[in-house]
């Protein structure tokens, strides 16, 4: 049955609701965790908001499951914030979560997966890419055993070269390094049992990794299923530089480094430095000769040179990865958040104020 009512679907941004209406939402919410929480990042998609809460009512209620939707804003400049105010005090289901700032869409779903109740939580864009109709495909397949299922957008409606190719080739890449194959990482819609996510740590710009998360650190089982794909009709792409694929990248040899040597790092740094120490005593022995046979100096010096530069790129990416090790320590000693809240709509006033309090001295830690 629906209980969003699409003649409320009609919102000027420049009226803010009534806290008399948010409270009485409130009220009407149930005091028992619901069976499953859809959760949605939002940065500046005002004009997709109602129509996509409109589909997404449309498609809970063929599942039959009690649900509850939490939009993230994520530091949003347009009026996507209230928006979702006035989703919040006309539909029961609706908790809303305002970021201080851009935290970035890892973080979003960080703080979405912090206050979700569910034993199961769909992860979708706020975009109208991807279709809510899928949700309850993706439900269906995790019940066969599955921990994960990840959308693959098969006829995917995006740029070609700037967009669906280097996707494809981050892809493959990312199957072969972690030996979890799917063909979309980057797909956002994806089902998850709450069990493979409550003990996982996130950060950065981790979010397409979270299948591989699971699988490695909680042993899940990740199945795939191919979804539709809708071009954007308003608003602007957050994705598509250039210099994502790089980032993606350095987060794959993150991954792989904390996977593999997150709790015996010097078998790596200790290799590596012994692989320099050749290096740099065959790079002498050449100096040696060249200087015996007083000639080839130039090409000697060339090749120390590259060498030292080469040695210099290493470090940096052990820095790196030290730093990673290190920055994540210092959160997870301390129980730091990687996100501040500004503001929770929907959810339980001695729960929010607790929150906020704690958040508050965390800020001031900070």
């Amino acid at each position: 049955m629906k209980i969003f009512d699409e003649e409320d679907t009609v919102f000027t941004p420049g009226t803010d609701e009534t806290l008399a209406n948010v409270r009485r939402a409130q009220s009407e919410r149930a005091s028992e965790a619901p069976g499953l929480t859809i959760f949605l990042p939002v940065n500046n998609e005002e004009p997709n908001l109602v129509p996509l809460h409109v589909k997404l009512d449309e498609a809970l209620s063929t599942i039959g499951r009690t649900s509850e939707i939490i939009y993230v804003d994520d530091g949003s400049t347009d009026d996507s914030l209230k928006v979702l105010r006035h989703l919040a005090s006309r539909d029961s289901r609706v908790r809303v979560i305002a970021l201080r700032r851009n935290y970035g869409k890892m973080a979003a779903m960080v703080a979405a997966i912090d206050a979700a109740r569910g034993s199961t939580l769909v992860a979708l864009d706020a975009d109208l890419q991807n279709d809510p109709a899928d949700i309850e495909r993706l439900l269906a397949k995790l019940d066969e055993g599955y921990d994960v299922v990840s959308g693959w957008r098969v006829d995917r409606q995006d740029k070609e070269w700037s967009r669906k190719l280097p996707s494809r080739l981050a892809n493959r890449l990312i199957s072969w390094v972690s030996g979890v194959h799917l063909h979309d990482y980057g797909c956002c819609l994806k089902a998850y049992r709450r069990e493979v996510l409550q003990d996982v740590n996130f950060y950065g710009e981790m979010h397409r990794f979270i299948p591989i998360y699971a699988a490695h650190q909680a042993g899940a089982r990740v199945a795939e299923l191919p979804v539709r794909h809708h071009p954007r009709i308003a608003g602007v792409s957050k994705f598509g530089k250039l210099s994502r694929t790089f980032e993606v990248i350095l987060d794959l040899i993150t991954i792989k480094y904390m996977e593999d040597y997150r709790t015996k790092p010097m078998h790596l740094f200790g290799y590596v430095g012994f692989y320099m120490f050749a290096a740099a005593g065959a790079m002498l022995l050449v100096a040696l000769v060249s200087w015996l046979a007083s000639a080839g100096m130039v090409a000697s010096v060339s090749v120390v040179s590259l060498f030292v530069l080469l040695g210099f790129g290493v470090q940096s990416i052990l820095l790196g990865l030290l730093s990673e090790t290190l920055m994540r320590t210092y959160y997870e000693s301390q129980r730091k958040p990687t996100y501040h809240v500004r503001e929770r709509i929907g959810f339980d006033e001695e729960a929010t104020r607790a929150t906020t309090n704690a958040t508050e001295r965390v800020g001031a830690r900070v």
